[in-house]
């Protein structure tokens, strides 16, 4: 067999999207040759994705003309030859626009591949006594054998040019009565879990991924961040990404001794062990964090800025943004000032303009609205761009307002004068009740965001439309 030595490691792009071929070294003299099949430090640096592979295997084939396939398996695979030589086929057979685009490629011991998940691989020994090697990250069972893809060898759409006629080569029975492409039923994405999906931030993610139905939605019932037997309730090799729009967020009854409990047993032990599930299972972990993070002694608040938290609740939820961060991919998106489908400031504002009322309103805590549409939006696009991860302020883009200030831009809106709204403090307005302290700056800064491409509305856009479709 001849190798060419000491290549330069390097990866190509193909034909289908996530198939990497990649040029590996060999290093020879007179005793055999040498290399580093497998190098993570390396291939990551060239882009490969982190896989974590599981499990090693080895296909030994004793003829040429050997051929194996099409198979398309629930696991990424990196394929390389140890001995001899290959003609590789790669079918995709993942549900999507590029279904059925073929790659082909000679392979020997200088060369692998790496195949992600429902991309159909066969080969087709070109020498005597090949072994044929491959890194796949899930161990086999008769289980994920019933989750295979299969495509026909001989399948006239993939028109794949082996160079031993089939009528000549080794196949096995069953390779023989595979289904043509025609057939065949595309391999489905992993799954997308969105928890909290009957809360305000659930309902808008209902929304955004309306007509994906790789997304699957679960509300309390369902799955429950407090109960340890809904994190034993699924098959996790399944998924691929958890979206936690869970959250205790009763901010004022969070400073009660019952409330204080909830708080943390939702909004720490429960994210707790999503990131746990998470990083066990490799998925990607979306949550969301709130400005109560920080006491509001800043005029604008940065992504990477000290936890301070005021109350229970910001507690709370700083420690759950600490444990989601150690999840190696993780997206954290900091709002302020939430307004969904549902009771919320905005509609109680229109409805007492609406009344005729009056109200005294805070104008001593700044910030900016965040919509939960926004939330659900920006969440969509870190996921499909594959932004860097890590956290990402958002809100309402515009100038800083007080609530005030919001709640007299709401009555003009609905009809009523700005001079209805008159200001009180925060100390005043909550003289004699017992309330949770607040942060009094709430500003977030969207310059990470807008640079990974996400451009937050303005606030009176929102506000406009917030109120155009409330009942």
């Amino acid at each position: 067999m001849s190798i060419e030595f000491s290549k330069q490691l390097t990866a190509r792009e193909t034909s289908i999207p996530g198939v990497v071929l990649f040029d590996l070294p060999v290093h020879g003299d007179n005793r055999g040759w040498f290399k580093e099949n497998w190098q993570r430090e390396k291939m990551l640096a060239l882009a490969l994705p982190d896989f974590k592979p599981v499990q090693n295997n080895v296909s030994f084939n004793e003829k040429a003309g050997t051929t194996r396939g099409i198979h398309a398996e629930p696991w990424d695979k990196f394929i390389s030859v140890a001995n001899g030589k290959i003609f590789g086929a790669w079918v995709d057979l993942r549900h999507g626009p590029t279904f059925g685009n073929v790659f082909t490629a000679t392979l020997d011991a200088s060369q692998a591949i790496f195949i992600p998940r429902g991309v159909g691989n066969a080969f087709q020994t070109l020498e005597d006594n090949t072994a044929y090697t491959y890194l796949v990250n899930d161990h086999w069972s008769a289980d994920a054998q019933g989750q295979y893809t299969f495509l026909n060898l001989a399948d006239e759409t993939a028109a794949i040019p082996w160079p031993i006629p089939l009528a000549n080569a080794e196949l096995s029975d069953k390779d023989k009565v595979h289904p043509r492409l025609s057939q065949v039923v595309p391999m489905p994405p992993r799954m997308t879990l969105v928890l909290g999906a009957n809360g305000q931030l659930g309902k808008a993610l209902r929304e955004a991924y309306k007509d994906d139905l790789s997304v699957e939605f679960a509300g309390r019932a369902e799955f429950d961040l407090d109960s340890r037997e809904a994190f034993a309730s699924r098959n996790w090799k399944n998924y691929d990404t958890v979206i936690n729009a869970a959250a205790y967020t009763a901010v004022d009854a969070a400073e009660s001794a019952d409330g204080r409990r909830a708080a943390w047993q939702t909004n720490v032990a429960g994210v707790a062990r999503l990131a746990r599930l998470a990083v066990e299972h490799d998925l990607t972990l979306v949550h969301v964090s709130s400005d109560y993070v920080f006491d509001g002694t800043r005029d604008v608040h940065f992504e990477d800025e000290e936890f301070s938290p005021l109350g229970v609740y910001g507690q709370t939820k700083a420690a759950g943004d600490a444990v989601v961060s150690v999840v190696p991919k993780h997206y954290i998106v900091r709002a302020s000032w939430v307004i969904g489908d549902g009771n919320n400031f905005v509609r109680t504002m229109a409805k007492l303009a609406a009344a005729g009322v009056k109200p005294a309103v805070v104008d001593d805590q700044t910030g900016r609205l965040t919509f939960a549409v926004d939330i659900a939006e920006s969440i969509r696009h870190l996921l499909d761009s594959r932004a860097e991860y890590g956290t990402y302020n958002l809100s309402s883009d515009g100038a800083t307002q007080s609530w005030a200030d919001i709640a007299a831009d709401v009555f003009e809106l609905a009809g009523a004068s700005r001079n209805d709204v008159s200001s009180v403090s925060t100390a005043d307005y909550f003289h004699g009740r017992e309330a949770a302290p607040r942060p009094l700056k709430s500003t977030l800064d969207l310059n990470k965001i807008t640079t990974a491409g996400f451009i937050p509305p303005q606030a009176q856009q929102r506000l406009t439309a917030a109120l155009t479709t409330s009942p």
